[in-house]
Parts: C-alpha cells; structure tokens; sequence
C-alpha cells in the first residue's frame, strides 16, 4: 500500500494523472466510480482536462460503486444522477457506458447479481475511485461487511445516514435506510484502487485502513491485502498516522517515472 500524504487540490490531479494515463494507452479502460465529498475534485481536474486537453471518455465505461433504494429515478441524490451530474455529463461519457445497481428494482438480489455479471463481462474495473468513511467504511460496506462479499443489499448504519444527510439539506431522516453496493470482495478485483480522504475528521479512518489490523470491524483494512492499492491524504486525515514521516520519505525518494 502506497500512502501519499499531500495538499488536497495535489492529490486530486495525482488521481486525474493515473486515470489519465490509463485513458491515454487504452481508450476502453473500466472506471470504477465513487461518490461523495472525496472524488469531487478528481471529477473537477478530469472535466478541465476535457475540455482544455481533449482528454476523451468516449469509449470508456464505468461503473457505480453503490446506489441508495427506493430514491425516484428523477432525484437529485440518487448517485446515478450524481455521477452524470459530476462528470460523466461534463466529459463525452455516452450515458450507456456508465452503469450503477439497480436500486429501483423489483427483485434487488437479481438486480445485484446481475450488476456482479455486468462487470465481469466489462473485463473487470481498471481502477477505483474510493472514499473513506468515518468509520472506516468504503462503498456502503458498513462495520461487520464480511470481507469477501459480493454486490448485496446493506442496511445503512445511523452514522452514515448521520454522515450523508448534508446532501439531504440536513435531516437525517431524508436519508434511504438501504442501499445496493459492490462488496468487498468485489472492490478488491479491481486492478488498482485509489483511494482520497481529507479532513482530521478522517484520521482515524485512515489510521485504522493504512496501519490497523485488518478487521471487519474497520472494512477498508481489506486495502491492506490488495497488490496495489494508493491512499492519497492530505495532513489532516494523515494526522493519526505513526509513519507519516516514512510516508513521505518514501515518496519524496519515488522514481519519477512510476506514477501511482
């Protein structure tokens, strides 16, 4: 695990720059898209590179990490309006190569299913856009996700709904209760995960995820077993780190050439 610890707006083109160069060599490259506060400066630096660079999305395809059930299909927060509203309407992504769960579906197991399948026939996701939760979830794997689960439906815990009801103008109880998300059995297939959190209200997260035991109790220790995985902090959410001057050392001494 690779931990980058630097300015926010920083690590958001680091980000954009392994996207990028994933782009470059292979224009069918699979994206795995997450949403939140997180990625929104990444989705910020790729839409400029659209649009002053030609950086282009045409062939690409993506895929959702998660989506709430029971939100109209016209809501603002559902995350599949989200998505194209953050980028995908913002770049040349057709609307039908970027894909999310079902949460509107009348059978929600065969809807998840079938997004797991989906996926697989894409070839598997280049790399992974993540966030952190405050406590320690990625996706809506909550505390307790087993480690090797697959695309399901979650029961969100009151934290998270605590968490997300600013995108709901404050009320909790705006918040759906459930949603459908990758497992984490699913996130770990991507080829590379890239992860972002900012805030000293993410220390402890990014505490656990880069230096705790992997537990199910901290879902994102998970990351610790993955071949190549990147945690992009700023110094904020670095603070509880006890080798954030190793961290630094190690990638201030990186090749040039290696990128993330």
């Amino acid at each position: 695990m690779e931990v980058v610890i630097a300015p926010e707006q920083e690590l958001a083109a680091l980000a954009a720059d392994a996207i990028e160069s994933l782009l470059r060599r292979r224009p069918r490259t699979v994206l795995g898209l997450a949403t939140g506060s997180s990625p929104l400066k990444v989705y910020d630096e790729l839409a400029r590179r659209h649009a002053e660079e030609g950086l282009s999305f045409a062939e690409a395809r993506g895929f959702m990490l998660d989506e709430y059930v029971g939100l109209a299909a016209d809501h603002p927060e559902r995350y599949r309006n989200v998505i194209a509203t953050e980028i995908a309407e913002r770049v040349d992504w057709p609307a039908d190569q970027v894909r999310g769960p079902d949460g509107l579906a009348s059978d929600l197991p065969a809807a998840c299913a079938a997004y797991e399948e989906s996926i697989r026939a894409a070839g598997g996701v280049d790399l992974q856009l993540l966030g952190i939760g405050t406590d320690g979830h990625i996706a809506f794997n909550e505390p307790g996700s087993s480690l090797a689960s697959r695309t399901r439906i979650k029961t969100l815990t009151r934290q998270t709904q605590v968490d997300n009801a600013r995108f709901f103008d404050g009320d909790v109880e705006r918040v759906p209760t459930h949603c459908l998300t990758q497992g984490l059995g699913t996130i770990m297939e991507a080829r590379h995960l890239v992860l972002l959190a900012t805030g000293k209200h993410k220390a402890e997260a990014v505490h656990q995820l880069v230096e705790g035991p992997v537990s199910a109790l901290w879902p994102a220790t998970v990351m610790q077993l993955h071949p190549h995985a990147t945690v992009l902090v700023d110094e904020a959410a670095a603070s509880r780190l006890q080798l954030a001057d190793y961290y630094r050392q190690t990638y201030a001494s990186k090749p040039d050439w290696q990128g993330l």
